[in-house]
């Protein structure tokens, strides 16, 4: 069992070979305008999953993910060759979901002001139920002292 320093460094060496790979040797047509994001690497060294991202529609994604498991074998092996391990890891590509969480966290933030503004909106021209700052200050409370006579 490795120590996870030593996952993490092997983990981050993946992940600039299969995107300097990807950019310089792999000339396959269906892979698009692919973004390596991570890499992680299990304990025992033998698995490297790979995240990535795709710019584009749902079909260039397809057509990425095909063209990146056609390219598996030689992207192992220039992993195996720069990084110099004993036993070279079996890479996964996985699609990043980080895009989609992204997007997901802007729409409810436009929810969110959306909400807000439409409360402004209603708020204008009206006035508090009560006093407009309900809250005491520090020299009030002598102030209502010395009007009841207990300071005497």
């Amino acid at each position: 069992m490795a120590d996870n320093a030593r996952a993490r460094k092997l983990a981050d060496r993946i992940q600039v070979v299969v995107a300097e790979t990807l950019d310089r040797r792999i000339k396959d047509p269906r892979l698009g305008f692919v973004t390596i994001t991570d890499a992680r690497v299990t304990g025992d060294l033998r698995e490297a999953t790979v995240f990535y991202t795709v710019y584009g529609d749902e079909e260039e994604r397809a057509a990425s993910a095909a063209a990146l498991e056609s390219a598996k074998g030689v992207l192992r092996s220039e992993v195996g060759k720069q990084t110099g391990v004993r036993f070279t890891p079996t890479l996964t590509f996985v699609p990043d979901a980080l895009p989609d969480n992204a997007r997901t966290i802007e729409d409810l933030l436009d929810k969110a002001r959306a909400k807000d503004a439409e409360v402004r909106q209603v708020s204008t021209g009206k006035t508090y139920a009560g006093e407009a700052d309900p809250y005491r200050k520090p020299g009030e409370d002598e102030a209502e002292d010395d009007e009841d006579g207990a300071g005497a």
